[in-house]
């Protein structure tokens, strides 16, 4: 069986490009993602996020990183 935790995932790329310090990562998108997104942006956590569109319903999330 297999487990997938779609908001652990985004968490964990956001992470790992912060490590990286990367200034912007990419994400798959969905509605649910794109508002945990906003929450963080109000939070101040990421300065930004935008849809990219893509091919045949492959959207993703472009994050733009924070640092301090």
């Amino acid at each position: 069986m297999t487990f997938i935790d779609p908001v652990g995932d985004m968490i964990t790329r956001i992470r790992n490009a912060q490590m990286r310090l990367l200034s912007n990562v990419k994400v798959p998108n969905s509605r649910f993602r794109a508002n945990i997104l906003e929450v963080l942006k109000q939070e101040g956590y990421i300065s930004d996020y935008k849809l990219l569109s893509g091919d045949k319903n492959k959207n993703s999330l472009s994050v733009d990183l924070k640092y301090n």
